[in-house]
């Protein structure tokens, strides 16, 4: 993609869909069943998760509703772009987050990738599914050059996922990322536009990336 190439922001109406899953945009309607997947995970992302600030609930009603309306406005704005996982034959249960976030356009044209899934979903290739295709969504419809993501060196399941996923290891960031209350080191990997096309990545990975849009 050239460097200043038009690009519209995706409609907050899309669909991604997997062999077993649907990602899609947060909606006001979400907002009971996202805190509920988010309480019952609490322990389960806590060592992985920023901080919340002193006194605040996270997972309150308020404060998952003012996330949601947020990943609204970050999305129109083309800002980030976050993505529930549900399974594909119910749309309203949710089990896992993607989030497309920190872009910038101009000579960058990159997004940081996050994500998580339920506890109770683990070990069963999801995540790796799951950020398979919002990797094509970010380097397609979303018209971005590169996709970076970061994990603690002692997260070795998430590490898999990303080099799965294929993704590239680039290397290692001192005191990276402030994770539950410590400078966290992370290490960080990539994928490109180029080698997301022409198969290079699709060598280090274990299976296909195929993704259906506009379901």
């Amino acid at each position: 993609m050239s460097v200043g190439a038009p690009w519209e922001v995706p409609s907050p109406a899309m669909r991604v869909a997997t062999e077993r899953l649907i990602l899609r945009p947060a909606a006001v309607t979400d907002v009971l069943e996202l805190r509920r997947v988010l309480r019952a995970n609490a322990a389960h992302l806590q060592p992985w998760t920023v901080a919340p600030a002193a006194g605040e609930d996270a997972v309150s009603h308020a404060s998952v509703s003012r996330t949601v309306a947020r990943y609204g406005r970050e999305w129109r704005r083309g800002q980030s772009f976050v993505l529930l996982l549900c399974p594909r034959d119910d749309e309203g249960r949710i089990v896992g987050r993607v989030t497309l976030g920190g872009i910038l356009r101009g000579a960058f044209q990159n997004a940081h990738l996050g994500y998580w899934i339920d506890a109770k979903h683990q070990g069963r290739g999801l995540m790796t599914e799951a950020v398979r295709a919002a990797t094509t969504f970010a380097l397609g419809p979303a018209r971005l050059h590169r996709v970076q993501a970061a994990a603690m060196p002692r997260n070795g399941a998430s590490q898999r996922v990303l080099e799965k996923a294929g993704y590239r290891r680039e290397g290692l960031a001192a005191r990276y990322l402030h994770i539950a209350g410590a400078w966290e080191d992370h290490v960080i990997f990539s994928v490109t536009t180029e080698e997301w096309c022409d198969g290079t990545s699709a060598e280090r990975n274990e299976g296909p990336r195929h993704a259906e849009e506009g379901l």
